[in-house]
């Protein structure tokens, strides 16, 4: 199963929606996707270690152990709120409800494509992912 299925079926058990897997995995595509069909986990990532008090959480994301939490909130300011509500009701519920589920998805997702480094060595390790939310910033 890809990441951009696993999000869509996760996203629609966890907010209980009622439209077809393809309609979310295209939101969700449009949301964070790369332009090739997947989801861009190393911009989100960057936008992650560049958004002042994540890259803790981050970490937890990307190591082995227990996910840290992230909130809602914290989904508006990395995604955008306008991203997440266009997301929203293409998905068929409200921006809050969607940012609160993909507060709750992103964690799994970024850790299963983290899985044994893989996702934080394509990104140069941890150094290198500062350097990317830096040049972000700029």
């Amino acid at each position: 199963m890809d990441l951009i299925e696993l999000g869509a079926q996760l996203l629609s058990d966890n907010l209980g929606l009622q439209v077809d897997s393809n309609t979310i995995r295209s939101a969700l595509s449009s949301l964070l996707g790369d332009g090739q069909g997947g989801i861009d986990l190393a911009g989100l990532a960057s936008q992650m270690a560049a958004g002042g008090g994540l890259q803790s959480v981050l970490e937890t994301w990307l190591g082995d152990g227990a996910n840290a939490p992230i909130s809602a909130g914290s989904i508006l300011d990395i995604l955008g709120e306008r991203n997440v509500a266009d997301f929203a009701g293409k998905v068929g519920t409200d921006t809050g409800t969607a940012a609160q589920g993909l507060s709750d998805v992103l964690p799994q997702l970024m850790d299963k494509a983290s899985s044994g480094g893989s996702l934080l060595q394509s990104a140069g390790g941890l150094g290198g992912l500062m350097n990317a939310a830096s040049a972000f910033l700029k």
